[in-house]
């Protein structure tokens, strides 16, 4: 190995440190409920830079406790119970509406220009909602890009849906939920899901 490349393993070494200790600590205190994989995932330093200054300083989504896309729309945080390795909003263009109650387990990945709503308007009366609140979703569930989950729905744990799907009552554990020719579909896996999530070690 020659100097040059010694330099430049000893400098990538210490800028993993700092990192993981001095970024990874402020992290830790801007974002409480933040917890992701230490190694694998997004840099500490790259979640500041991505969304403490239009989260926290400019005020879009300022209360929410983790990071949230300065396009995106969190209403009723508080109202929203999740676990590790799930940031509601932090895509592009998300609008959750979780005043009627949303449940999100481990490992719920959400992309952009997804819309989740927990409450409805009640079709006779548009200044009541509707009976049907709450959304659960298991874990280790991806929702693709530009899907709406309805209130009342309840998906279950290893479940990937499609782009563009319309999810309204019960989706199966172990299953994909796919859109054409106007009908959704569940096709159930044949696997289980591979990634250990435990055996990470969280931020």
């Amino acid at each position: 190995m020659t100097k040059e490349e010694k330099t430049k393993n000893g400098l990538f070494s210490f800028l993993n440190w700092v990192d993981s200790t001095f970024f990874r600590w402020i992290v830790k205190i801007v974002y409480p409920q933040y917890k992701r994989p230490r190694a694998g995932y997004m840099k500490h330093y790259k979640v500041l830079y991505d969304y403490i200054f239009m989260q926290k300083i400019m005020g879009f989504n300022r209360m929410v406790p983790w990071p949230v896309d300065f396009r995106s729309k969190v209403r009723g945080w508080r109202c929203i119970q999740k676990g590790i390795m799930c940031d509601p909003g932090d895509s592009p263009g998300v609008y959750i509406n979780a005043f009627g109650g949303l449940k999100l387990g481990d490992n719920v990945g959400i992309a952009p220009n997804v819309t989740i709503v927990t409450t409805n308007h009640n079709k006779y009366d548009q200044r009541k909602t509707s009976p049907i609140k709450g959304v659960e979703i298991g874990n280790n569930v991806w929702i693709g890009a530009n899907s709406v989950i309805l209130p009342g729905s309840k998906i279950g744990d290893e479940v990937t849906i499609g782009a563009g799907c319309v999810i309204s009552g019960e989706i199966p554990s172990k299953s994909t939920v796919t859109r054409g020719d106007g009908v959704i579909k569940i096709i159930p896996k044949t696997k289980n899901y591979e990634w250990d999530i435990y055996q990470e070690k969280l931020t």
